[in-house]
């Protein structure tokens, strides 16, 4: 993947504001979502612009700290730091949940004042949504050193996730004191050409210029800005070519503070004009801006006709050069008349030096202009499948990935920047993402498992989680088609193994030194077969073919197979019908032994029979007594 161009940041610093800067923000209808993060601070404050700053949060990592010198900043915001060590991993976010898809200003305020003691300020960038936007590389320039600098950008956010990550280099600390967000208009900053900001760019401000005023703007004036823009002086842009003049509007400017861009009507009270410009002396009014050649970038004019000597068209023509490119003619008056608002915007390309000309040169009368704005266009940088990015934030989470691994923001973008430690990318064919080819987690301590996500990694080759205490069951996800090599040796997984590991087009495979049990998949020894490597040792409970133990007779790849498991049944079944009979059994045997109650008339045929047998035994009785005395009883026949 070929390197992104980055702003460098000696060009950056000239668009930068002094820490006596504070941002305060009028939001526009219907936009109401802003954050102004005090990175470092431990309390929510409200500055003297009534901007509230709430305590830091949302980071993933780091600690905090304070500049050395707290009198040299006007503000609680910028006094306050979070550096990232390298402790903390070489890749650090602030990670902001819940953000409304759309538009955003961001707006950053780095300051290193040596507040670690060192005196060497870090070299790191800063990644805004995936993509590359800032460089600070050491040594900075003194007075940035030691007061800080602010920088801005506008961006699209599509994912309700906002995420400005850090980056270190080497193993140098960045540093941020604070941090905002404010959300903007869709179509801000978009040309219906086709040209200027599309969602696929970031807007880096390369300088953002009030010609003929002093620097205004939340934080530096009571002069409002819908979007938070803050405007810097032009007085150090300006050429030394011809003198020019600043003047003033005598009343108000008309068509300002227009969507979607909200240019405000301060912009248009004041201009620089160009004295005794005649077309022919060869003075012009004009500005040097630097930049990065490497870049396309998008410039805002911006004009009102607040000359009142001026009241007609054709009084005041000039030219507009670009890098000594004539890019257009302007007749302010003839465009929109006196006092009103007249933006224009260009974008330039192919730049071959570090400097972009801006030249204003007279056909008739002087020129003259209110502003200028000039924006790097940055592509934005491919970022990781959205499905792909989740497993993988699932996987830190089940395998317990250490902060020190850096874990944090976009696995695979920057594609300048490495991946999340031990993890390797690739760009798809289309062009359309990035996506995760390679896991190595080896011996690193992991203690967790594998989360069932991992089944979304569809394009990983190469899985490496050996020498862990991980446990817990293989998941049946595991096995995409794509997974060549799959090494996952010891550590403590239980189970059995998954079949969809069998419809891989595994090369490797590494499951020895487990606890993993059940049959082997058959289908599983083909990799030994087909000349890859296959190690199932260190298993107990496993069983298959040779050199495992054979398996029980009805033993499966999960234990018992479906055969054994209804012999069993079965014979379960049959013990418990006989135990039902012996019980049977021997309640009738206990039933013979006890009297029941018979019908009426058999209790009647015993009662006679047992009269007819005491009557016997009576007579039986007599006769023998009477033959005892002698008397021998004669019946009479009658």
């Amino acid at each position: 993947m070929s390197p992104l161009p980055l702003p460098p940041l000696l060009l950056l610093l000239l668009l930068l504001l002094l820490p006596t800067v504070s941002f305060s923000l009028s939001i526009p209808y219907p936009y109401n979502f802003s954050l102004h993060i005090d990175c470092g601070g431990l309390t929510n404050s409200t500055d003297v612009f009534n901007t509230t700053w709430i305590s830091d949060r949302y980071y993933t990592g780091g600690a905090t700290a304070v500049v050395s010198e707290p009198l040299l900043f006007v503000h609680q915001q910028e006094k306050t730091l979070r550096y990232f060590p390298i402790s903390s991993g070489k890749k650090n976010c602030y990670s902001v949940k819940d953000v409304p898809p759309g538009k955003y200003f961001l707006r950053t305020f780095i300051a290193y004042d040596n507040y670690d003691g060192k005196s060497h300020p870090p070299s790191f960038d800063v990644a805004v949504e995936g993509t590359l936007v800032f460089s600070w590389r050491s040594p900075w320039p003194e007075s940035i050193s030691r007061y800080g600098a602010y920088s801005d950008l506008f961006v699209t956010i599509s994912d309700s996730d906002a995420d400005v990550c850090f980056y270190s280099i080497a193993t140098d600390s960045p540093v941020i004191a604070s941090l905002e967000l404010i959300q903007v208009d869709t179509d801000a900053y978009t040309l219906g050409n086709g040209n200027g900001f599309s969602n696929s760019s970031i807007l880096v401000n390369y300088g953002r210029i009030s010609s003929g005023s002093v620097q205004w703007g939340p934080g530096f004036s009571n002069d409002t800005d819908r979007f938070g823009r803050s405007w810097q002086s032009d007085a150090k842009f300006l050429p030394r070519r011809g003198k020019i003049r600043a003047i003033s509007a005598i009343r108000d400017v008309i068509n300002v503070e227009k969507e979607p861009n909200f240019f405000p009507l301060k912009l248009y009270q004041t201009a620089a004009i160009l004295v005794g410009g005649d077309g022919k002396s060869g003075d012009y009014l004009g500005y040097e801006l630097p930049v990065d050649a490497k870049l396309d970038y998008l410039l805002w004019f911006h004009f009102a006709e607040i000359d009142v000597s001026v009241t007609k068209a054709g009084q005041r023509v000039f030219d507009i050069f670009v890098n000594d490119v004539n890019i257009s003619r302007v007749d302010i008056f003839k465009s929109v008349g006196s006092f009103a608002a007249y933006d224009w915007s260009y974008v330039v390309k192919n730049l071959t030096n570090t400097m972009l000309s801006i030249k204003l040169v007279p056909v008739v009368g002087s020129p003259t202009i209110c502003g200028v704005e000039n924006y790097a266009i940055v592509p934005a940088d491919l970022k990781t499948l959205p499905d792909q990015a989740t497993a993988m934030r699932a996987l830190k989470e089940s395998l317990r990935v250490p902060d020190r691994m850096g874990w944090n923001g976009d696995p695979c973008a920057p594609t300048t920047w490495d991946a999340w430690e031990g993890v390797a990318c690739h760009t798809l064919k289309d062009e359309s993402a990035l996506v995760v080819s390679q896991i190595d987690l080896g011996n690193r301590g992991l203690k967790g498992y594998i989360s069932d996500q991992i089944s979304l990694l569809s394009n990983l080759v190469s899985l490496n989680l050996s020498a862990n205490s991980l446990g817990g069951g293989l998941p049946e996800g595991l096995g995409q088609k794509s997974l060549a090599k799959l090494d996952l040796s010891d550590n403590k997984f239980t189970g059995s193994i998954p079949d969809s590991l069998t419809s891989s087009n595994l090369q490797l495979v590494l499951l020895n030194d487990n606890q993993l049990d059940g049959r082997v998949p058959e289908e599983l020894y083909s990799i030994g077969v087909h000349g890859g490597a296959i190690d199932l040792s260190g298993n107990k409970g496993l069983c298959g073919v040779p050199p495992l133990r054979e398996c029980p007779l009805f033993w499966g790849k999960d234990g018992l197979s479906t055969g054994g498991k209804v012999a069993i049944g079965l014979s379960c079944l049959f013990v418990f019908c006989m135990l039902l009979l012996a019980i049977h059994m021997c309640i009738k045997r206990r039933r013979n032994d006890y009297d029941f109650g018979l019908p009426h008339e058999l209790m009647s045929l015993a009662a006679k029979r047992n009269r007819y047998q005491r009557q016997k035994s009576l007579m039986a009785l007599e006769m023998e007594s009477q033959h005892a005395k002698g008397f021998i009883p004669t019946y009479s026949s009658n």
